[in-house]
């Protein structure tokens, strides 16, 4: 499993197309811009923060219910009566073997639970913040029209920009990874 799998974890692309970013966001954007694009990233990483934080504890408290169901169920199972032999038809008798033992909620299926439990409302609540921050960040952006034409045009020439380094990269046989800096 790769770190970029969970959304609190992800990193930024590869070093030349960071610094092509920073060139692009220095000479093609006005303060306002700037600023506007900083306060975006910065509702993307407290709605990640936010939806990671919140998707683990839900997923602890899922897991400590789902203890306590098992718990109750094998209670319930213990205490009720449970038949000792099968007699057939032609008279024998067996005995039934005891299986409470091994119907009784263990540690290990404990960690399990709150494990999996744990890194699946992580993983889902930091999606989930990665869609509302993107939500909220493109409401914050979209709020001025001027600058939001500046910050679109500055990032089809950054687009630009990468694709022709990405072509140049090709014409010279490097790979992708070498062109992206991983």
């Amino acid at each position: 499993m790769s770190s970029d799998s969970l959304a609190l974890l992800r990193k930024n692309a590869g070093q030349d197309i960071a610094a092509l970013a920073e060139e692009h966001f220095k000479h093609d954007l006005q303060d306002p811009d700037r600023d506007a694009l900083k306060s975006a990233a910065a509702k993307i990483s407290t709605h990640v923060t936010v939806g990671s934080l919140l998707g683990l504890g839900l997923g602890a408290f899922l897991a400590f219910r789902l203890r306590r169901t098992r718990m109750r169920m094998f209670d319930a199972f213990r205490a009720h009566e449970k038949p000792t032999h099968v007699k057939f038809a032609d008279g024998r008798e067996e005995a039934i073997p005891d299986m409470t033992p091994f119907l009784r909620p263990s540690t290990l299926g404990d960690v399990a639970a709150y494990t999996f439990f744990g890194f699946g409302g992580l993983f889902i609540g930091g999606e989930i913040g990665i869609l509302t921050g993107g939500a909220s960040a493109g409401k914050t952006i979209s709020s001025d029209t001027e600058s939001r034409e500046r910050i679109e045009t500055a990032f089809r020439n950054f687009r630009a920009d990468v694709l022709r380094k990405e072509a140049d990269a090709l014409d010279t046989r490097k790979g992708v990874k070498e062109l992206l800096g991983l």
